[in-house]
């Protein structure tokens, strides 16, 4: 039976997700390790601080692996949550495993700790990008309710590969905070339909954002996690180079689009409204001629 990953707990998609009773906690809620700042505006703490890290197995392969828990706090990044990332992306190059996986799930910075959520934030990205120099590949998951946003969504992007749910989203600001920065005519944070193919995973999908879409099943994305970590290959300055072509094509072809949907027809989806109706293998087979990385 299909496991949805949308509606599971931090621990049970990271255990869906690895080879079964191969994960060994690192400071495990039992340890006590809670945010210093939290109490003093006296909100409540998670033992775990609202991330869960720890070592495993993917299909026989030693892996290290992260999953944020969307239900405190959003998955916001606090001193302690970015300090458990940053240690485990630290531990990676120490380490080499084959890989390092961080299921995402996060609305960026904590606000109630900013400035040591912003500096965690960027010492998470600062040891992401010293473990694929070591040559630890990176994959992150990105599939959970509350989405993959600020901060936490510049880090997904600094991964070596992206897997997405069509109910995953992602993005840089929230569809709220850029509501309540810009007003509801720049967007409408209460059009679901306009989020979701905004920053929903089958835009970012067809912009080449995400490399793999799969079902909203934990064993879909464990498949796709399987099959991204076989065809990992080493970062290159040619591979970054066309990196940078990539994102400059992209801004030439749809910098003046107002709406996925001018997205989606200058693609070629001549009829984009049906997008949404598609269902991931049927969206699959219609975007294989498409997708702009194709």
């Amino acid at each position: 039976m299909k496991q949805s990953y949308h509606e599971a707990s931090a621990r049970k998609r990271l255990l869906g997700v690895l080879d079964p009773d191969s994960f060994v906690e690192l400071l495990p809620p039992q340890a006590r390790v809670t945010s210093p700042h939290l109490p003093a505006l006296d909100l409540p703490v998670a033992f775990d601080d609202g991330v869960v890290v720890g070592a495993g197995a993917l299909n026989g392969r030693r892996v290290l692996a992260a999953s944020e828990e969307g239900e405190f706090m959003g998955g916001a990044v606090g001193e302690v949550h970015g300090a458990k990332l940053t240690g485990l992306l630290e531990r990676a190059v120490a380490q080499k495993p084959d890989a390092v996986l961080l299921l995402l799930e996060s609305g960026g910075v904590r606000l109630h700790e900013a400035n040591a959520g912003l500096i965690a934030v960027s010492e998470i990205m600062r040891a992401l990008l010293a473990a694929r120099a070591a040559g630890v590949v990176v994959i992150a998951l990105i599939g959970g309710t509350y989405g993959c946003f600020g901060g936490m969504g510049i880090v997904a992007k600094c991964c070596d590969v992206v897997i997405m749910s069509e109910e995953g989203r992602l993005g840089m600001s929230g569809p709220e905070v850029i509501e309540t920065a810009h007003g509801v005519e720049e967007f409408d944070a209460r059009d679901r339909a306009l989020v979701w193919r905004t920053v929903g995973g089958k835009h970012r999908y067809l912009l080449g954002d995400a490399d793999d879409l799969v079902e909203d099943d934990i064993a879909a994305f464990r498949a796709a996690a399987i099959r991204a970590l076989d065809a990992a290959r080493p970062p290159t300055l040619d591979n970054l180079l066309a990196e940078h072509a990539f994102l400059a094509q992209r801004l030439h072809l749809f910098g003046t689009c107002r709406d996925a949907l001018d997205i989606w027809r200058a693609l070629g989806l001549k009829t984009a409204e049906s997008v949404a109706l598609l269902d991931t293998a049927g969206f699959l087979e219609a975007a294989e001629k498409i997708r702009l990385r194709g």
